[in-house]
């Protein structure tokens, strides 16, 4: 694969060393094997070599990919727009108390759906997403007009109290550089909510090469709450809490069943999912969402 660049250093530490961790397949859209690897200085885990920004594009060009083209075929996608629809009030629940009469970012808006339910409830809020057809979907159902991934950088300093990425840190090419410009929009009280999958969970450990949650190439990082912590202490933020998502284990538990064995397993899945969220303890859910603050 011509296409692929490869780090030399760790995102999170800086590290040169590294150690092969597993292989996964691309089982959304190219069928194509990527290695992921793990920092050998702070234990960081990423996808490496992975797609460039420019080349990404294509991993994403499917009708199964749901978050951008927002399909209802098959019984999976059927169950995971029913599970987004069950989340959105308790995200919107999470976030209200520090917003006041303030201003919402939504990076990585995807086709709309938690910015349309805040702007439903009052909630002055904006959105960027890099995929264009994404964000023509989500001016013609919802008839929002997001913003390209490049208005990040005309957005004024400190201009909004919250800023939310849903499932979108783990897509990030620049990831160092894209939580710096998130420090500059961001209040000096206001709050940022990261929502990613967390590679130490007891789906993970189980499904191994085969949980759908390392998601390659798309997903270039997986993240952990020590890796989360270590990346953005760095860049002068404070992780005030960790809150799971209980819905994630299921989902990802039924997708990593059909990798795993060819075909769908219901009871398979919700009994792993149970299981993933009964072992979860402090920390260890399928994803969780982290609320971070400028120190």
């Amino acid at each position: 694969m011509e296409h692929l660049e490869k780090l030399s250093n760790c995102p999170v530490c800086g590290g040169t060393a590294f150690k092969d961790t597993l292989q996964a397949t691309d089982h959304t859209v190219s069928l194509e094997q990527f290695n992921i690897v793990s920092c050998e200085s702070c234990g960081f885990v990423f996808t490496n070599p992975r797609p460039s920004k420019e080349q990404i594009g294509r991993y994403y060009q499917s009708s199964a990919y749901i978050s951008h083209s927002d399909t209802s075929k098959g019984l999976v996608n059927k169950l995971y727009k029913f599970a987004r629809t069950l989340t959105l009030a308790s995200k919107y629940r999470l976030i209200k108390p520090y917003l006041g009469n303030q201003k919402l970012l939504d990076i990585g808006a995807g086709t709309g759906y938690f910015l349309k339910y805040c702007s439903d409830k009052g909630i002055m809020a904006e959105g960027v997403e890099p995929d264009a057809d994404a964000r023509a979907l989500a001016d013609k159902q919802h008839r929002l007009r997001l913003n390209g991934e490049e208005y990040l950088e005309k957005y004024p300093d400190e201009n909004f109290s919250v800023i939310t990425m849903w499932h979108v840190l783990e897509h990030v090419h620049d990831l160092n550089n894209r939580i710096l410009e998130i420090r500059r929009l961001l209040k000096q009280d206001g709050r940022l909510f990261v929502a990613v999958p967390n590679h130490n969970s007891a789906d993970a450990h189980h499904y191994k090469a085969f949980w759908a949650a390392y998601d390659v190439p798309r997903h270039l990082y997986h993240f952990d709450p020590e890796s989360i912590q270590k990346l953005f202490e760095k860049h002068g933020f404070v992780l005030d809490a960790i809150l799971p998502m209980y819905l994630d284990a299921f989902y990802i538990s039924l997708l990593s069943e059909k990798y795993k064995i060819g075909k769908t397993s219901f009871f398979k899945a919700f009994f792993q999912g149970l299981l993933s969220n009964l072992q979860a303890g402090t920390g260890k859910y399928s994803s969780q969402i982290y609320v971070l603050s400028k120190r």
